[in-house]
């Protein structure tokens, strides 16, 4: 008969108690018994260290005698041993409920907790990933009816005002290695054709197309051409003018630097210009995008797009030529966008995230921001504070 006991530790850590537990627990090994599981946190210098041991006809009282012979017990360090089921199977599956939003209180997270009791599942860890400029928690959570899991969680985040991604657990959420973004909106905080629509005196017109667009009440590739006609005479020399004015999303920046350093590979996929983004992205070390192209005759912008429309069959078009040129399956890329013309490539990818999205968007995206930090984006791939902040 096999028996298992969970060993807890617990109290101020201190150098050692590790350790000391593991001499015991080797002194038991070397009797027979076998380490099955362990698993620590420490919070605040207060530490739980939990070890799990098991064998054919092991008792309570040998393994409390073997634990006693050690120091592992004591200067305010308690060690508590109880018999645990070793028959019991940990059914279920593994998701990851990663949460952020400026703040996370206890109000939220019993809403979220109450969610995942609802559901039938448990929150076997969680991890601290960032305390600013938001507040991030991980969750590995287990359990058998993944869908119920997700529409609870994801019904209780949206009613305490928390953004949240639901992904299933395992080392290819760090695999993946392609993170194709879109530009207006998202990687810069302007639209590009407004900004142009501005030096030519007709931002009304263009913004106006813009707005229909971006919500998906009219054909992306169809506005395009309608708005870049306002642009006809336009001196070409504007364009280094728009560009002077583009401002990088807070904490985008800090993401492409991130990924970069971490082996990840950025990319730009946009329904933008790529006259306009290129020496930008250039700059940036972005290697792979694509983006429209202004026909220019004479300096002066003819008010036609030449070349195929990167719209939203487009961006997903690209993602997918990135995914083959970088040699990574399409389920390890991740898509970020704002805009109905980024849907399918946020449907396609591993991971498509909405940043600050209209409720179109939003409602094909695996994950949504709302918080206006684009390396936010981070935290969804499990990268914390500490990692980012990294030498």
């Amino acid at each position: 008969m096999t028996n298992a006991y969970l060993v807890t530790v617990s109290g101020p850590d201190r150098i050692g108690v590790g350790a000391e537990l593991f001499a015991a627990l080797s002194d038991l090994e070397a009797g027979g018994a076998t380490l099955s599981d362990v698993g620590q946190i420490t919070i605040r210098g207060a530490l739980v260290l939990c070890a799990e041991v098991s064998g054919d006809e092991l008792t309570l009282e040998a393994v409390q005698a073997v634990i006693a012979t050690r120091d592992v017990a004591g200067r305010s360090i308690s060690v508590n041993v109880e018999p645990v089921d070793a028959s019991a199977d940990a059914s279920g599956r593994r998701l990851l409920v990663t949460l952020l939003a400026p703040t996370i209180g206890a109000t939220q997270l019993r809403a979220v907790f109450d969610a995942i009791a609802a559901s039938g599942s448990t929150c076997e860890r969680i991890v601290h990933l960032a305390a600013y400029p938001v507040d991030c928690y991980e969750l590995v959570v287990l359990g058998l009816d993944h869908d119920a899991l997700r529409q609870g969680v994801t019904d209780a985040a949206n009613a305490v005002g928390l953004d949240l991604a639901v992904q299933r657990a395992g080392l290819h959420r760090r695999a993946k290695h392609l993170v194709v973004m879109d530009a207006d909106s998202t990687l810069i905080q302007e639209e590009v054709i407004d900004l142009l629509a501005e030096a030519c005196g007709r931002a009304e017109a263009v913004t106006a197309i813009t707005a229909s667009a971006m919500a998906g009440e009219i054909d992306f590739a169809e506005s395009l051409r309608r708005r870049v006609a306002l642009l006809e005479g336009l001196p070409a020399s504007v364009i280094d003018d728009v560009r002077a004015r583009l401002r990088l999303t807070p904490g985008a920046r800090t993401l492409l630097t991130t990924l970069q350093r971490l082996g990840y590979v950025p990319a730009v996929v946009s329904g933008g210009f790529v006259e306009v983004l290129a020496p930008l992205l250039d700059e940036l070390g972005v290697r792979y995008y694509d983006a429209n192209h202004l026909e220019i005759v004479d300096g002066r912008l003819t008010g036609r797009v030449v070349g195929e429309i990167v719209d939203r069959a487009g961006k997903e078009r690209a993602l997918r030529r990135f995914a083959d040129e970088v040699g990574v399956p399409l389920e390890q890329t991740v898509a970020v966008g704002d805009g109905a013309n980024d849907i399918d490539m946020i449907s396609a990818a591993g991971l498509g995230i909405a940043f600050n999205a209209k409720p179109v968007v939003r409602a094909h995206a695996d994950a949504a921001l709302s918080v206006p930090y684009l390396d936010a984006v981070l935290y969804f791939l499990g990268i914390s504070r500490e990692e980012i902040e990294a030498d």
